[in-house]
C-alpha cells in the first residue's frame, strides 16, 4: 500500500516541515528577500556603472566588505568593486552552500546592513517566506531560532506509524498534516479540527463508544482502567470545546479570523502526542482495540 508520504511525493515529517534541510522553493524565497531588500539597492552610476565604490551604493558596500572580512573571511583586496561580479560570487555561494549556511548568511546580513529599518523589514519578509514554506525556523530577536523541535516532529511521525485498528485515528492525523502542509492553500482551521478528531477517535476506540464526544469519552476512559491526571483530562476537554460547536455557540479558537501555522502545528503536535500516550496507556492496561 502506498504511504501518505509517498503519495505526497515527500518522505518524513521533518522534510515536510523542513527541519534538517531546505528545498528549492525555500532557498529561492530567501534569495528573493535578499534581492528585494539589499541587492536591488545598488544603483547605476553614470561614470562608475554598478560600482560599490560609488557613494550612492555606500550601504551595500559596507555590508559586502563585512561579508568578505567576517563571514567569508577572504582578503578584502579580492573583493571586486564591480557589483555584477561580486553579486555573481555571492549568488554562487548561496545556491550551493549547505542549508544551514543559508540561515547563517541571512542572519549575518540582517545584523550587519547599516540601516536597521531595512533589516527589520527584511526579517519580517523572511519570516513570511519561512512560514509559507514550512521551515522549522524563524527570525526571533534578530537571530534564527528553531520553532519546531526534533521532539515535536518525532511525536507526529510516531503517531503516523500506527496501523490496524487505529486506521481512523491515522486518517485524521494524515489529513491534519496534509491541510497544514499545503503550501499553496493551507487550511489551518480544518487541520485543527482533524487533529482533535484523531484524539476523539482514539478515545472512542478505547471506550468502545463510537457515539461519545471527546469530552464524554475522556470521562469514560478511567472506567476502562486508564488513569488520567485531572489536569490532562481537563486540558483536552477544553481544547475539544474550543474546536467544536456546542448548543449553537461557536467557540473561541475556530472563530478566530487569523488562525496561523503555529496554531495548527501546536494542535497537531499536541494531539499526536496524546494519541501516542493513550495507545501506550491502553496497551499497559491490557485493553484490546
Amino acid at each position: 500500500m502506498e504511504l501518505f508520504s509517498q503519495r505526497k511525493g515527500i518522505k518524513p515529517v521533518k522534510s515536510i516541515m523542513q527541519v534538517d534541510g531546505m528545498d528549492d522553493d525555500l532557498r529561492n524565497g530567501l534569495w528573493n528577500a535578499l534581492t528585494v531588500y539589499y541587492w536591488n539597492r545598488v544603483e547605476y552610476h553614470l561614470v562608475a556603472g554598478y560600482s560599490l565604490s560609488a557613494e550612492v551604493n555606500r550601504d551595500v558596500a559596507v555590508l559586502v566588505r563585512l561579508l568578505w572580512h567576517s563571514y567569508f573571511k577572504k582578503p578584502i583586496d579580492t573583493l571586486d568593486v564591480d557589483w555584477i561580479v561580486t553579486r555573481r560570487v555571492i549568488r554562487e555561494y548561496f545556491f550551493n552552500c549547505p542549508w544551514y549556511e543559508v540561515y547563517d548568511f541571512i542572519e549575518f546580513v540582517a545584523n550587519n546592513y547599516p540601516d536597521a529599518s531595512v533589516n527589520s523589514e527584511f526579517m519580517d519578509f523572511c519570516n513570511s517566506v519561512l512560514e509559507r514554506e514550512l521551515s522549522a525556523y524563524r527570525f526571533v530577536g534578530g537571530k534564527i531560532a528553531q520553532m519546531t523541535s526534533e521532539e515535536e516532529v518525532a511525536e507526529i511521525e510516531k503517531a503516523l506509524e500506527i496501523s490496524g485498528p487505529y486506521k481512523a485515528v491515522k486518517t485524521h492525523l494524515k489529513r491534519a498534516l496534509d491541510l497544514l502542509a499545503d503550501r499553496k492553500s493551507p487550511d489551518y482551521r480544518n487541520s485543527i479540527k482533524e487533529s482533535i478528531s484523531a484524539v476523539e477517535s482514539i478515545c472512542n476506540l478505547i471506550t468502545k463508544d463510537k457515539k461519545a464526544t471527546l469530552g464524554q469519552a475522556l470521562k469514560k476512559i478511567e472506567e476502562r482502567g486508564i488513569s488520567l491526571h485531572p489536569a490532562l483530562e481537563s486540558a483536552f476537554s477544553n481544547l475539544y470545546g474550543y474546536t467544536s460547536d456546542a448548543e449553537g455557540i461557536r467557540h473561541a479558537l475556530l472563530d478566530e479570523p487569523n488562525l496561523s501555522f503555529e496554531d495548527a502545528k501546536f494542535m497537531l503536535v499536541s494531539c499526536s502526542a496524546f494519541v501516542n500516550y493513550l495507545i501506550t496507556k491502553a496497551s499497559k492496561a491490557g485493553i484490546k482495540i
